[in-house]
């Protein structure tokens, strides 16, 4: 179950609005939010304190509606209605269209501005076509992408300036506008409908998929055959948009009853729980879009639109960020990369008043200098990562949401009791830390009352353990969470096995499937057990022919 955290910092009401759309510019100073009649300009600075409208005459709801990205022109959007496109201009205050592209023949389902370059806009349709406009030269198109089915969405690569994506029914079709005249790679991502596209931050090969199939694919495009992550839902998937810090990724769902909570944050590199789940609105998440950091400010801020017609901006501090990272060292080549640039250690000059002061203390003085200690440098490293120092620091920063775990800390002791339930069975374990932990030295794990695994279960956890406490420590690396997540892991996967053997009474005695390697679960960007699902191939058969002879 998911941690659930203090409320949203701010709450706006918008009763009146019927705003479909929303989108917030990249200075994070406004948010528009697209109705029938009105568009309405909020100002995030200060919600409560009015808001201006821009009215428009069309019958048609706007479907999408976003900001340019680019600092020059911000104070430019676009918004889609129908078959026609309305660039609008707010600037002092007000608002007007200052064009309007038309070309599409059909309703127009997703536009998108250009990540480098702040004159395009892709617009996607029902129409099989896919349009790059220049904003400078608005009569047609100066690009047009053909496809057989009609586009849902569409979307910029973050990366590459010539390659963007575009969904079409349960397919992705990645594309380069320099050879318009067909696509460069072909996804069959899903069996139903794609609601989200979204391109990693940092790679230009990879992109998540959400579909109304229940789940959230994650994609290389060089490797179409496969894909590299999935998470599973019980409902369909509204959107799936990488966080713009550490491996987080946010979803909406949509619920079978509304009221249900359905904007959930995940870490990708953990996919089996989320991190957090933003509890507030009563309706389904329409939109949600990140704001642009304040100067000096380590906090982000979501800001979302729900069907329940209110606008909500959430605080997402450090301490849930990091529930979104790799491994409690991520960023360690920054660190190391800044160790070169630390200043030399000062140079004392003394005086011939303090001669017998510094002949008393010199040898300690030119130990210091020429090798610190190994602890000042953890001690360096642990404050430049912002890393726990001390273990009652690691005991206050563990994520204690893990399935069925239940963790007793105590620091004074140095040592805490775990308690895992999983199906029958149940685990208690003493967890004791050394003094010298995390720096090569790794805790020990006992097994207490009561424990009602088998002997040789109790064998194979405590390998495991030992060895994912040892490959931690030995980085000189806090080891307790990642212990606890192979722990629950492994013990589900024992009791898994216990149970499909036992359901099989013709199974042979030794056929059960070897528990899975204790060593990292990524082996691909976004990967969990490579091919751990995928049934071996049949490599020999016999069928009747019309003849009666068995072949």
């Amino acid at each position: 179950m998911a941690a659930r955290w203090s409320s949203e910092n701010v709450v706006v009401e918008f009763r009146d609005s019927q705003a479909t759309a929303m989108s917030v510019d990249c200075l994070g100073q406004h948010a528009v939010l697209s109705g029938r009649r009105f568009l309405y300009i909020v100002s995030l600075d200060a919600p409560f304190e009015g808001h201006r409208k821009i009215s428009r005459q069309s019958k048609w709801d706007i479907g999408a509606v976003q900001w340019n990205p680019h600092d020059s022109f911000a104070h430019y959007f676009a918004a889609s209605s129908n078959q026609r496109v309305d660039l609008y201009k707010w600037k002092d205050g007000s608002g007007e269209v200052s064009t309007t592209l038309q070309g599409h023949t059909r309703v127009i389902s997703d536009l998108d501005w250009a990540v480098f370059e702040s004159d395009l806009l892709v617009t996607s349709s029902v129409d099989t076509y896919i349009y790059i406009w220049d904003i400078k030269d608005t009569r047609k198109p100066t690009v047009a992408l053909s496809a057989v089915a009609g586009a849902s969405q569409v979307k910029w690569n973050k990366k590459n300036a010539n390659c963007l994506a575009t969904s079409h029914d349960g397919d992705v079709r990645i594309w380069d506008k320099r050879k318009p005249s067909t696509a460069v790679e072909y996804l069959a991502a899903h069996l139903s409908k794609i609601h989200g596209l979204d391109w990693h931050p940092d790679s230009e090969h990879i992109l998540a998929t959400s579909s109304q199939d229940n789940s959230v694919k994650f994609w290389d495009y060089r490797q179409p055959r496969k894909y590299l992550n999935i998470l599973p839902c019980q409902v369909p998937v509204w959107k799936a948009r990488y966080t713009p810090f550490s491996n987080g990724l946010v979803t909406v769902m949509v619920p079978q009853l509304r009221r249900e909570n359905s904007l959930l944050l995940w870490n990708v590199f953990d996919l089996n729980t989320p991190v957090h789940t933003f509890v507030g609105h009563d309706d389904v998440v329409l939109e949600f879009q990140w704001r642009k950091q304040k100067e000096g400010s380590k906090d982000y801020q979501l800001v979302t639109w729900s069907r329940d017609q209110t606008l909500r901006m959430w605080r997402v501090d450090s301490q849930m960020q990091r529930l979104c990272a790799n491994d409690i060292l991520d960023g360690v080549d920054e660190f190391i990369e800044s160790i070169a640039l630390l200043p030399e250690p000062e140079k004392t000059l003394h005086t011939q008043d303090t001669d017998h002061q510094h002949n008393s203390s010199h040898g300690e003085e030119e130990v210091l200098k020429e090798d610190p200690p190994s602890s000042l440098l953890e001690e360096k490293k642990s404050e430049q990562l912002g890393l726990p120092q001390t273990l009652q620091q690691e005991f206050s920063l563990i994520n204690v949401q893990i399935r069925n775990v239940n963790v007793e800390m105590d620091a004074a002791d140095r040592s805490c009791t775990v308690s895992v339930h999983c199906s029958n069975h149940r685990v208690k374990m003493l967890v004791k830390f050394p003094a010298q932990y995390p720096n090569h030295a790794a805790p020990s794990f006992q097994f207490i009352n009561p424990t009602t695994i088998t002997s040789t279960m109790k064998a194979k956890l405590l390998k495991i353990l030992k060895d994912t406490s040892l490959q931690k420590v030995k980085r000189n690396q806090s080891c307790l969470e990642p212990c606890l997540r192979q722990l629950v892991s492994c013990l589900e996967s024992f009791v898994n096995q216990e149970d499909s053997a036992s359901s099989n009474p013709f199974a042979l005695p030794n056929s059960v499937t070897p528990p899975l390697p204790t060593f990292a679960r990524v082996t691909t960007a976004y990967g969990s057990y490579q091919d751990a699902n995928i049934p071996f191939p049949r490599t020999s058969g016999a069928r009747f022919c019309g003849a009666g002879i068995l072949r």
